[in-house]
C-alpha cells in the first residue's frame, strides 16, 4: 500500500469520487474541496513526492478550499427559494381564464399562466367566466387553484 504507483491511482479515484459526489449534490460545495485536494495529491504522487507530503498537501488544500468556498455556499443557500421550482413557481402569478370555471368546489376550467395552460379550480367555488384575470393561489398536482383579481 506504500507503493507510489498505488497512491497515484488512489488519489485519482478519490478526486473522481469527490467530484462526482459534488455534482450529485450541486450547490453545497462540500465535496469540491476534497476533490481539488485529492487532485493536487495525485499530481504530487505522479511527481514522485513522498507520501507524507501528499497527505499534508491533501489536508491543507482541503482545509483552505473548504474555508474559501463556505461564504459562496452560504450565499447560494440564502438566495435559494424552494418556491421557485416546480409547479410552485406559478404561485401569485396572474392568469387568463380560457375555459370558464363553473360554480362549485369541484368544477374545473382552464387558465393560461404565461405560455402554459393549466386545469384550474376556484378557491371558494364561485364561477369565473372565460377571459377573466385570476391570481394563482397554489398548485395542487396537475391543476392550479385560482381566485379572481379585482380590476381597478
Amino acid at each position: 500500500m506504500d507503493s507510489p504507483e498505488t497512491w497515484r491511482w488512489i488519489w485519482l479515484a478519490a478526486a473522481l469520487v469527490f467530484a462526482v459526489g459534488e455534482m450529485a449534490s450541486a450547490g453545497t460545495f462540500f465535496l469540491a474541496p476534497f476533490a481539488i485536494a485529492a487532485a493536487i495529491a495525485a499530481v504530487l504522487a505522479f511527481l514522485d513526492v513522498d507520501l507524507a507530503w501528499q497527505w499534508l498537501a491533501f489536508l491543507v488544500t482541503a482545509g483552505v478550499t473548504f474555508l474559501a468556498l463556505r461564504p459562496l455556499a452560504r450565499r447560494l443557500d440564502r438566495d435559494y427559494s424552494a418556491t421557485d421550482v416546480g409547479s410552485q413557481r406559478w404561485s401569485d402569478r396572474r392568469a387568463t381564464v380560457l375555459q370558464a370555471i363553473d360554480a362549485g368546489r369541484d368544477s374545473i376550467g382552464m387558465v393560461r399562466v404565461d405560455r402554459e395552460e393549466w386545469r384550474a379550480q376556484s378557491t371558494d367555488g364561485r364561477a369565473i367566466p372565460a377571459g377573466a384575470t385570476v391570481r394563482v393561489v397554489r398548485a395542487e398536482g396537475t391543476r392550479v387553484v385560482v381566485e379572481p383579481v379585482e380590476e381597478p
